[in-house]
């Protein structure tokens, strides 16, 4: 993909402490959002990350992760995504989403 087709939409927080952290992906939505972006490993339109809510819920539920430092938006081709900062998590708080992910994981499968 040429470099002019993506653009960074908003200035990229530092990942949080893990109470602000945990605070975001509590949420069942946020919770949800981020899991399908875990899964996926690459960004996501937005459309494509909540089921049942309203755009503009969905674009809360959005602000809540990037102000936590856990997601950011980028349009892509005049497209807007989602994309999880799995490697600032990581190095911030070490294992923290793969556990989180792994039983968000457990419990769809059960559902």
């Amino acid at each position: 993909m040429p470099n002019d087709a993506l653009v960074a939409e908003c200035p990229v927080r530092a990942v949080g402490p893990v109470q602000k952290v945990l605070a975001a992906i509590h949420d069942p939505v946020r919770l949800e959002v981020v899991r399908r972006l875990y899964n996926a490993a690459a960004p996501l339109q937005c459309g494509m990350l909540y089921d049942g809510i309203n755009k503009s819920t969905a674009t809360h539920h959005f602000k809540i992760l990037r102000e936590a430092g856990v997601t950011e938006r980028l349009v892509i081709d005049g497209l807007t995504y989602q994309k999880l900062r799995l490697d600032e998590v990581e190095s911030a708080l070490p294992g923290l989403l793969a556990s989180v992910v792994g039983g968000a994981n457990r419990d769809a499968a059960l559902q």
